[in-house]
């Protein structure tokens, strides 16, 4: 037996996943007697190898504990203390906080060929400590530069009315996206947002031009609207009018009441026709 931990690739509709054997590691005879040497060497210098053994982890970290180059166990060690032998085992810590990082500004021509420039940001964690350092060299700059190619993949199917009402869907599909390709990697994204469209000076402009032409046709679109309403108010008003003269003469008497509640030097009254035809046929006589 010289397999440590056997990885398997197998498809599943959530995508791909690492699958790790149960069996305890084998080292061979060699391997084993080399750590009786260290057994016997640690144990006869124990005052001083105490300091090379005992090894402490805090409580957001875990070790990976590496034997003649192989995997220990299939679980990390920590939070606290554990035990390492001098020589042949090597560890190495992880950090399972949530890291956040900015994605640069990347520049792309979005579906209806408008170039824009998108910049993001990225939450991640790691889960699985082992995967993180047996599948990948460096899963944080691995992470890094995967947002960045997905950024403009995601965003590149969009277009530019899209890309500036459907942020929320867009996130959604981006942290879908990295979810599935970091999770062979132990690295689980849990949030992606992005902070900011930038478009072209030009652009710009033209789409403010646009807007407020659509502004001005709507606000002359409602003024027509209610000169109609007005007109049709004023017909139905002179036909009320018109079935009772008093009611001339108490429009009269409310319009003078409004002008003089403004304290004008200048009244207008309103003479009848017919009194001025009276007083001009009598001179005419």
């Amino acid at each position: 037996m010289t397999t440590v931990i056997r990885v398997q690739n197998q498809e599943t509709e959530s995508g791909r996943h690492t699958i790790q054997d149960d069996k305890p590691p084998s080292l061979g005879c060699f391997g084993w007697f080399i750590i009786f040497i260290a057994i016997i060497i640690t144990i006869g210098l124990f005052p001083v190898t105490m300091f090379m053994c005992i090894k402490i982890v805090k409580e957001y970290e875990r070790a990976v504990i590496f034997r003649l180059g192989r995997i220990v166990d299939k679980k990390p060690k920590g939070p606290g203390i554990f035990f390492v032998l001098p020589c042949t085992d090597t560890f190495r810590k992880v950090d399972l906080r949530t890291v956040t990082f900015d994605i640069p500004a990347q520049e792309f021509l979005t579906k209806d060929s408008v170039t824009v420039s998108v910049d993001g940001v990225v939450y991640f964690r790691v889960f699985d400590p082992i995967c993180s350092v047996a599948n990948v060299s460096n899963a944080d700059h691995a992470t890094r530069l995967l947002a960045q190619t997905t950024l403009r993949n995601v965003l590149g199917t969009k277009s530019l009315s899209e890309l500036l009402s459907d942020r929320e869907g867009i996130s959604y599909n981006m942290q879908t996206a990295l979810d599935e390709a970091t999770s062979v990697w132990g690295i689980k994204v849990e949030r992606v947002e992005i902070k900011d469209v930038k478009l072209p000076i030009q652009l710009q402009r033209a789409m403010a031009a646009e807007a407020e032409a659509a502004r001005e046709a709507r606000a002359k679109v409602i003024a027509a609207e209610g000169e109609m309403n007005a007109s049709r108010a004023l017909k139905e008003a002179s036909l009320v009018i018109s079935e009772s003269p008093s009611a001339l003469q108490l429009r009269y008497l409310q319009t003078l009441s409004a002008i003089a509640a403004e304290r004008n030097s200048t009244i207008i009254f309103p003479v009848p026709i017919d009194i001025i035809q009276h007083f001009t046929s009598k001179k005419n006589e």
